[in-house]
């Protein structure tokens, strides 16, 4: 007969998430996001990104969610949203390259940020602005300065 042995104590891993910081950088407007962004402008595929944010607007990080083709890149609200849960983001600035240099947003970008934006109000991650980076003349457009989309508040 085997003798049954009973631990003293119960043990067990915890592992707890650690906060991660703002950086100095503020995002606050399109600017500034354009210019935290600038390196994309010369890609030659799009580039989906998002910026994460602190409460104060801060950056957290910027995580390159998807590379797409030469005309198109598809996000999914879970590649987008996954990087701002994990840093605690408390809003998100989503932003992508255009590889010809023409910032003008498609039919299908406005689709997707309508999505987003929808997507943040469920997880209480609120888009602020979708901002496409071209170069030459115009170098960016913000969706919220267009009024193409209505974003949080």
């Amino acid at each position: 007969m085997k003798k049954r042995t009973t631990p003293a104590a119960f043990s067990f891993n915890l592992a707890l998430p650690m906060v991660k910081e703002g950086t100095a950088d503020l995002c606050r407007t399109p600017e500034d996001a354009a210019r935290l962004l600038a390196d994309t402008a010369q890609l030659a595929q799009e580039a989906f990104t998002v910026i994460t944010l602190n409460t104060k607007n801060r950056v957290i990080d910027r995580h390159l969610v998807t590379v797409g083709l030469v005309n198109s890149s598809l996000a999914h609200p879970r590649e987008v949203f996954r990087p701002a849960m994990l840093d605690g983001a408390a809003a998100v600035i989503v932003a992508h390259n255009h590889p010809s240099g023409d910032p003008t947003p498609s039919a299908e970008d406005i689709k997707i940020t309508r999505q987003l934006v929808e997507a943040g109000k469920i997880l209480d991650i609120p888009v602020l602005d979708h901002v496409v980076i071209g170069r030459g003349e115009r170098p960016f457009m913000s969706l919220r300065e267009a009024g193409l989309v209505s974003f949080a508040e």
